[in-house]
């Protein structure tokens, strides 16, 4: 998608009239706008054509707002997999509404958006300071969660039934979508309700969103297994250690992680192709060389290289086949073969990185998240999200972010600087 067509405007419900109650040092103006390109030369091409840089809104509270906190009720629904974070953003609209705007009705939709769905028969949950109070301490999430989409219509029925005037949804490239339709929905009925999106994704993998919640805390995380397994392959005569971890279609964290903890010899990405012959033959140089070896695989590498029978999971995702085993399978039979002995530890901690509490950056990060979600959230805008782009919070169309998927770019120079600390060859695809 070229800058040409990417539309940054942010969709408002109306006019905003009522003073903000919130006391702060100073206002966010809608003028005040991210560049969404920063280099010199490309701003200057714009300015030459007589073109205005494309530019984010900047968020932040507004001198006037939409909704009249004394009237307005809020829902929140948390949706896809866990990730470390969830509880603090639920934690920071609480309070902010609470706090920040006199807002005193908010209600937590259990199990994502079945609890937005008569069917399954949740009851919502009111969530106050005190039911909020210290689960920023703890992983998961206090609302649950589901993946799947449900009938947007009963799901616009049941916000219009129990009259909220704003949706809070976290969750990531689906969420966003089924956000979207939410709101499309809520507009062709002419409802004033707004939706507002906060990405929540592990992978990093949202677009024109610098940086997710619960990254940080995985690549710390995942930098701890990764040393684990560096000194268990010291600790035997050709010594392996396998590590799978996140990365559906993207390999920002196990690229991260393996610039973290540069024990790393092999980093294997979705965006970097490679072959088993190719992969194993620089494996048994770098044996014969060093006497040991770590690897680190994204979930979604290598897909190709296996049988995938296409089935589909409740989001419509793909079911991947697993590449760790695969690979430790596959390692094991290349060396027996060569009649090489290797010592190999496969190591998969995904689950137990997804359930983790968040650390103090994330913690940081996604109170943030949540207090600038709330003021987008009383000034009427909607069919948007929360983000961060040069490290400053921005306003995202959801239609925008949900258009392609973020990879991490194999000719970029977070991927140069992974080879060069890692030392494995740029190209593993046989000729």
């Amino acid at each position: 998608m070229t800058d040409e067509n990417l539309k940054f405007e942010i969709e408002k419900l109306g006019e905003c009239r009522i003073p903000s109650p919130v006391s702060v040092g100073r206002f966010t103006k809608d003028d005040e706008n991210v560049l969404f390109r920063v280099t010199l030369p490309e701003i200057e091409s714009y300015l030459a054509s007589g073109k205005r840089p494309p530019a984010f809104e900047q968020a932040g509270p507004r001198e006037k707002i939409y909704f009249d906190p004394s009237k307005l009720k809020c829902g929140i629904v948390t949706c896809g997999g866990l990730c470390p974070g969830l509880n603090d953003v639920i934690r920071s609209i609480v309070l902010s509404l609470y706090f920040h705007y006199g807002v005193k009705t908010v209600f937590g939709f259990p199990y994502g958006y079945e609890g937005l769905s008569y069917r399954y028969g949740h009851t919502p949950l009111e969530l106050t300071p005190k039911s909020v109070e210290g689960i920023h301490e703890k992983g998961g999430t206090i609302l649950g969660s589901s993946r799947g989409p449900q009938d947007v219509s009963e799901m616009v029925d049941t916000l219009e039934r129990m009259n909220v005037g704003v949706l809070f949804t976290i969750g990531g490239d689906g969420t966003l979508k089924g956000a979207g339709a939410i709101s499309e929905e809520v507009k062709k009925r002419g409802l004033k309700i707004s939706v507002i999106g906060i990405p929540k994704t592990i992978d990093n993998d949202i677009s024109y969103v610098q940086k997710s919640f619960g990254f940080e805390t995985a690549v710390s995380e995942a930098k701890r297994v990764i040393s684990a397994a560096h000194s268990e392959a010291l600790g035997a005569r050709n010594g392996i250690g396998l590590v799978k971890l996140m990365g559906r279609e993207s390999g920002h964290i196990v690229s991260y992680a393996t610039l973290a903890c540069n024990d790393v010899n092999f980093c294997l990405i979705p965006e970097s192709p490679f072959t088993l012959p190719s992969f194993l033959g620089a494996l048994k140089r770098r044996l014969q060389e060093r006497g040991h070896s770590v690897i680190v695989v994204a979930e979604g590498a290598g897909q190709d290289l296996l049988k995938n029978t296409g089935d589909r999971d409740a989001s419509g995702n793909i079911k991947f086949e697993d590449v760790g085993l695969f690979l430790r399978d596959r390692i094991i039979s290349f060396f027996k073969e060569s009649k090489i002995q290797v010592s190999l530890k496969y190591i998969d901690p995904s689950y137990t990185i997804r359930s983790i509490p968040a650390n103090a950056s994330d913690s940081a990060f996604s109170l943030l998240l949540g207090q600038n979600a709330v003021h987008a959230a009383m000034t009427g805008r909607t069919n948007m999200l929360v983000g961060t782009w040069m490290n400053r919070y921005t306003h995202v169309p959801i239609a925008m972010a949900v258009s392609k998927r973020k990879n991490l770019d194999p000719d970029g120079w977070i991927w140069a600087s992974v080879l060069t600390t890692t030392g494995q060859p740029r190209n593993m695809v046989d000729p």
